[in-house]
């Protein structure tokens, strides 16, 4: 049997990290969370949200902020030299 390695791009190699980093985090925030009594609504433009943990609503914004970053810090043209 030969084993072929596929050689997957740097930018896709970084873009899945990012994803899997920031959705682990965003389970060890939904563990976190279970106990936390403090709860308050986040006033949007239009319309209030439901009633969440201050801890989640803090949560989430920083793992979008750190995808949002990691993203937009990527370059996909490819580097042909």
């Amino acid at each position: 049997m030969i084993s072929k390695k596929i050689k997957m791009p740097f930018p896709l190699k970084k873009l899945f990290f990012a994803i899997l980093f920031n959705s682990s985090l965003f389970l060890i925030l939904m563990i976190g969370i279970q106990n936390s009594s403090s709860q308050k609504k986040v006033n949007l433009i239009i319309k209030q949200t439901i009633r969440l943990p201050v801890s989640f609503i803090i949560g989430t914004s920083f793992i979008c902020g750190s995808l949002t970053g990691s993203i937009l810090n990527m370059n996909f043209r490819s580097q042909t030299k």
